[in-house]
């Protein structure tokens, strides 16, 4: 029987395939943290899309303040705080994730991640992280204003932990598949608008189930399993569209 070949030190020679696995893994984590890392590090130096985001959704919330004002002590606004809340969201991320893109474009930060030896999943997901990041970071700043200025005087209806779970589930969708969408559109002309075009019919549905579930805890729906049938909608999407966008932003990001 032929012995097995082995390289100067006595190691297999099928030793070094085996390890190329995890050493492949190791160094995506890294890239992914690099790219990471460099994303929220130029952030905090500038904290222009933060403070942009933030300003576009207080502005938001004012406007909405103002429409609401002369609707009478009848009206619960707790009817469409859900729908009030959302709306605000998904331009605020619009405006984050195109700003993110526009900004690396512009430096030519985009153009040196495709030439530098990076897998374009990992730019991907680490695109996605953060833009979910700075998004988070907005909602936490948002959602008590919110409640001061439209729920400071109706109880909330269902548990204080739903709607942060709303907020997560639907928060990872617009991070991921927006992601894709303003890797698309930043190499057009008119991106602000093919961004918009883009973003609101893809995320009608994700958008319908968060509406729903967050809804069903500020109202407390009568029914339980109310809220759990639209997180499940919405985790649904997350799960779909985020494995497409995997598949597919090697394409998108290199066209």
């Amino acid at each position: 029987m032929a012995e097995p070949t082995s390289t100067g030190e006595g190691m297999p020679a099928a030793a070094p395939t085996a390890l190329a696995a995890p050493r492949r893994r190791s160094s995506s984590w890294r890239q992914f943290k690099a790219i990471l890392r460099k994303d929220i590090v130029m952030e905090l130096r500038t904290f222009e899309m933060l403070t942009s985001m933030g300003l576009y959704t207080l502005l938001t919330l004012v406007i909405y303040q103002i429409a609401l004002s002369q609707s009478g002590s009848a009206f619960d606004v707790r009817e469409i705080a859900a729908g009030l809340l959302w709306l605000a969201f998904v331009f605020t991320s619009m405006l984050g994730l195109n700003r993110s893109l526009v900004h690396e474009k512009d430096q030519g930060c985009l153009e040196a991640l495709l030439l530098s030896p990076v897998d374009r999943p990992v730019i991907f997901f680490a695109k996605a992280v953060g833009n979910l990041i700075f998004l988070l970071i907005v909602q936490v700043i948002t959602i008590p204003l919110f409640f001061v200025m439209f729920l400071s005087s109706r109880p909330i209806g269902g548990a204080w932990w739903m709607i942060p779970v709303a907020l997560l589930v639907g928060s990872i969708g617009i991070a991921g598949v927006g992601t894709l969408l303003a890797t698309i559109s930043v190499n057009t002309r008119g991106r602000d608008f093919i961004l918009a075009v883009l973003f609101v019919p893809v995320m009608f549905p994700l958008l319908l189930a968060a509406v729903g579930a967050t809804s069903a805890a500020i109202l407390g729906n009568p029914d339980p399993m109310a809220f759990w049938r639209d997180i499940g909608l919405a985790a649904g999407y997350d799960a779909i569209m985020l494995l497409a966008a995997f598949g597919l932003y090697e394409f998108v990001v290199g066209a």
